[in-house]
C-alpha cells in the first residue's frame, strides 16, 4: 500500500509542477496582421540593405538618397513589364507578343512599401520631421514612376473623385438635385 501511496504523491507533484510551469509561461503572442507582418519584413529588408552598403549605413545616417537607391535596387525583383520608348509595344496595355523590355516594381507596390516603411520608421523612434520615407524627393520619384509606367503600358491612372454628398444620411440619398426645380 505504501508503494501505491508513493505513486499517487509523485503523480500529484508532477501535476502541480506542470501547472506551476504554465502559470509562469508567457501568454501566447497574438499573431500579427498581414499588414504588420509585411511592415516588419519590409523594415528588416531595408535595414539589411543599409548594412550591405559599402561602407554600411546606420539608420541615423540614412536619408532620402538611400531610400531612392533602395527603390531602384528593388526593380530587379519586379514583375511588371515596362516598355521602353523604342519598343513597338510602347503604350499598348496588352501587347500581342513578348518583348525584351525590363520588368520593374509596379508603382502601386512601391507606394505601399513607402507607406509601410514610413510608419515603421516612426514606430522605431524616428521623428516625422526627419523621416527619409516622407521626403518630397520620394513623392516626386513615385509620381514619375507612376506617370512613366502609365505611358509605357498605355494604362492611364485616373484619380478617383470624392463624393460631394458624404455628410448626408441614407434617407437623403434618394433625393436628387435639380437646380431648375422651384
Amino acid at each position: 500500500m505504501s508503494g501505491e501511496m508513493q505513486n499517487d504523491t509523485a503523480s500529484s507533484s508532477r501535476t502541480a509542477a506542470s501547472a506551476a510551469d504554465h502559470r509562469y509561461q508567457q501568454p501566447a503572442a497574438v499573431p500579427l496582421s498581414r499588414y504588420e507582418s509585411q511592415k516588419r519584413r519590409d523594415w528588416n529588408t531595408f535595414g539589411q540593405y543599409l548594412k550591405n552598403q559599402t561602407p554600411p549605413v546606420s539608420l541615423s545616417q540614412c536619408n532620402f538618397n538611400h531610400v531612392l537607391e533602395f527603390l531602384r535596387y528593388l526593380d530587379q525583383f519586379g514583375k511588371t513589364k515596362v516598355h521602353l520608348h523604342g519598343c513597338i509595344f510602347y503604350g499598348q496595355p496588352e501587347p500581342p507578343a513578348p518583348c525584351a523590355c525590363p520588368l520593374r516594381q509596379a508603382w502601386g507596390s512601391l507606394d505601399a512599401l513607402i507607406g509601410r516603411l514610413r510608419a515603421a520608421y516612426e514606430e522605431h523612434g524616428g521623428s516625422p520631421e526627419t523621416n527619409p520615407f516622407g521626403s518630397g524627393a520620394i513623392r516626386v520619384y513615385l509620381r514619375e514612376v507612376k506617370e512613366c509606367q502609365a505611358k509605357a503600358r498605355g494604362i492611364p491612372y485616373t484619380k478617383k473623385k470624392k463624393k460631394k454628398n458624404q455628410l448626408k444620411g441614407p434617407h437623403d440619398a434618394t433625393k436628387s438635385f435639380n437646380p431648375l426645380a422651384t
